[in-house]
């Protein structure tokens, strides 16, 4: 990923927020048919230090979990706020015109050797961290005990567990950094006019990194 120096962000309790924020991921893995994509939310775990591991589970039909190169890290993508900006925003357009659209995101990569896990014990107790950590936010959160249990002891037949321990991890904070601060300004304006959750969530994100380029 190209990340010019004013767009990185290094800080690993920052990317590891987005990923507990964000966890349905892009799983991206190398095959030898090609480059393969999955989308498949991750449950993240800080240990080992310093990035973490990330807990998934997969259909078995899937062939991701048999069907990947080894000795290649695989690369798992969490997608953050995003926002197209429009040059009608910035304060200079008036003053000079020398203004174009861009696209504001923040996204965190996470890469690491894939270990499939076939163990009904794991699986289970990997389901139910998942989602206690899903169902958090809600007043009465759902338990997996709450199903019968034969009804998931078989669904959990039909699930193949994965562990990605990271390796490298890096993120990118496009978020008007590059502006004048100005036209940062006006850009939390527009934003924030639009009132969508997305809309806030990116400016809340420029608000945060104002003056920092």
């Amino acid at each position: 990923m190209y990340i010019p120096k004013h767009f990185d962000e290094p800080r690993v309790d920052v990317l590891h927020d987005l990923i507990r924020a964000r966890p349905l991921s892009t799983l991206v893995t190398l095959s030898p048919d090609g480059l393969n994509a999955n989308h498949i939310p991750l449950l993240l775990s800080t240990e080992p230090a310093p990035f973490g591991t990330l807990r998934g589970h997969v259909a078995r039909a899937n062939p991701v979990w048999q069907n990947f190169t080894k000795e290649i890290e695989v690369l798992a993508i969490f997608q953050g706020a995003d926002a197209y900006i429009t040059p009608s925003w910035y304060a200079t357009k008036a003053e000079t015109g020398k203004v174009v659209p861009t696209w504001n995101y923040a996204v965190a990569h996470a890469y690491g050797t894939l270990r499939p896990i076939d163990d009904a014990a794991w699986l289970r107790a990997h389901l139910e961290m998942l989602t206690a950590h899903n169902e958090a936010a809600f007043e009465q959160p759902w338990h997996v005990s709450d199903a019968p249990r034969d009804y998931t002891d078989k669904l959990i037949t039909a699930i193949v567990g994965i562990e990605i321990v990271i390796t490298r991890l890096s993120g990118k904070w496009k978020v008007s950094q590059n502006q004048p601060e100005k036209n940062q300004a006006t850009v939390i304006e527009g934003l924030r006019a639009r009132e969508s959750q997305e809309f806030l969530d990116m400016a809340a994100l420029v608000e945060s990194r104002k003056n920092s380029g």
